[in-house]
């Protein structure tokens, strides 16, 4: 059932709001105001999108269509499953990691906060519209909103270093949008509709197969740019220059996982599996992500600096989920869903114990970290078990999502895609156990600007928040707004369960 509703568009506009609000605000007060917008827009964003998930698990839906933009084209949303899983990821870490911003932020003493505080709720209102799109056209939109505000995110030191990454990271998305539009445009002419529809709108045989498969490759190109798929993920490592909270929105709350659910998007929802499958792109499509996973894993294993080797993980992780969606299977799907929670906590709180090193250390190198378990046990256990759950180990949340592309792939006979995935977990276990290793291990002399113990309250509890969250959702995967299941309903069509 379709229920009309504001509520859609109100957890978009919700942050916009926010951001008017702090540009306005400025440096003229002081810094409470700000951040005290921050937090409640993250709160009653978050309390929008929640209040939405029990009518969608019953199977109905929330559409708003605020105005046409052109003839037959209207900016719409709509809250099925799947946009609600990366709704309801989003909104909730949104809170977590203004709290952590604040902490990072005043710890550090970052010049340039209001710029930062507007951009931020900018993403958050673009990773919204993203998730509530209800067709193309308000997809790209959004899309391209969000490409836009992480750039001051990417460049805020605004040094060399930071302007030359924010002008790849522009480099990399925007061309890659333009394509993404040149493809929607083609749809558009072509089957006269945008509107996202389960099992796709793109019949098989529809066009030549050469032309489809053409055609799928640009309309995910703008995907597999932001997921960071491999060999468009220049950009990634590059914009590891920012502060941490920002490295955390790309690698956990906004960007990246934009990335992946416009993959999930445009193959389950524009083309469908029969067509995918039928133009070679799903079988592209998995072995690009199976390369990726293996390539980024070998070089994260080099990487010195801990965000550097955070930054080729996510690469490696994101391609999970492309690797799920490329199976064309429902649990391969399901588990790729999953997946978007999954690694959206389990990364955020590698990301945030980063940052939370630095601040107190002034550590960003892992050679130099040995015996920091002395001075940071909380940091240090949270960063453990957030290691073994990227591994996925039981017990914590990448088990699940894992185990469903596992399954999926053994069902469609892909047995070398189920060994990628095993050797994935090896390589997970090889980048991030050295770490933690280090941390246990022996002190290493190294010069600190704080010889205290841990960061503030203000970074550390959201680090115990997410990370006792990632062990929750690997034990009871469906605790609070059921997002396991919300993610089956979204790979089966959107029914409701049972």
């Amino acid at each position: 059932m379709i229920i009309e509703s504001l509520r859609p568009l109100a957890a978009v506009a919700v942050s916009l709001l926010a951001a008017v609000l702090i540009m306005i605000c400025g440096n003229r007060v002081k810094p409470d105001v700000r951040e005290g917008i921050t937090l409640g827009a993250a709160v009653i964003k978050a309390l929008l999108v929640f209040s939405m998930v029990p009518a969608v698990l019953a199977g109905n839906e929330y559409y708003c269509s605020p105005w046409e933009i052109v003839d037959g084209i209207s900016l719409a949303f709509r809250t099925d499953a799947a946009g609600m899983v990366f709704a309801c990821v989003a909104s909730g870490l949104w809170i977590v990691t203004s709290i952590y911003s604040i902490g990072y932020m005043r710890g550090h003493h970052e010049k340039n906060q209001t710029g930062y505080f507007a951009a931020f709720a900018v993403c958050l209102s673009s990773a919204i519209g993203i998730a509530f799109a209800a067709n193309l056209i308000t997809f790209f939109i959004f899309y391209e909103m969000l490409t836009i505000a992480t750039y001051p995110l990417v460049s805020h030191y605004r040094n060399d270093s930071a302007k030359a990454s924010g002008r790849k990271y522009l480099a990399y998305t925007l061309i890659s949008g333009q394509l993404f539009f040149a493809a929607i445009v083609t749809v558009y002419v072509k089957y006269g509709t945008l509107d996202f529809r389960a099992g796709g709108f793109i019949e098989a045989g529809s066009m030549g197969q050469t032309a489809m498969l053409l055609l799928f490759i640009l309309m995910l190109g703008g995907g597999a740019v932001k997921s960071g798929l491999m060999p468009l993920h220049g950009w990634l490592p590059s914009a590891m220059v920012a502060p941490t909270p920002v490295s955390a929105l790309l690698h956990a709350v906004a960007v990246v996982k934009a990335g992946a659910f416009c993959v999930l998007r445009i193959v389950w929802f524009v083309f469908g599996a029969e067509s995918a499958a039928w133009c070679g792109g799903g079988r592209l499509l998995t072995w690009l992500a199976a390369a990726t996973i293996i390539l980024s894993s070998l070089i994260a294993m080099r990487k010195d600096n801990l965000k550097a080797r955070l930054a080729y993980s996510t690469i490696g992780q994101l391609s999970y989920i492309i690797l799920g969606i490329g199976i064309l299977a429902p649990y391969s799907v399901t588990g790729a869903a999953f997946h978007i929670v999954a690694h959206a906590f389990l990364k955020i709180t590698l990301f945030m114990c980063a940052g939370a090193i630095y601040v107190t250390t002034g550590l960003s190198e892992i050679s130099t970290m040995g015996g920091l378990f002395k001075r940071m046990p909380v940091t240090c256990v949270c960063f453990t078990a957030a290691s073994l759950g990227i591994a996925g180990l039981p017990l914590l949340a990448g088990f699940v999502s894992k185990m469903n592309i596992i399954r999926g792939a053994f069902m469609e006979n892909k047995l070398f895609f189920v060994a990628v995935l095993v050797a994935a977990a090896l390589f997970a276990l090889s980048y991030l156990i050295p770490v933690v290793r280090i941390f246990f291990g022996k002190e290493i002399s190294s010069p600190v600007i704080n010889e205290g113990g841990e960061a503030s309250p203000a970074m550390l509890v959201p680090i115990v928040i997410t990370a006792v969250v990632s062990f929750i959702l690997g034990v009871m995967p469906n605790a609070g707004p059921q997002l396991y299941n919300l993610a089956v309903m979204a790979a089966q069509g959107g029914g409701p369960i049972g």
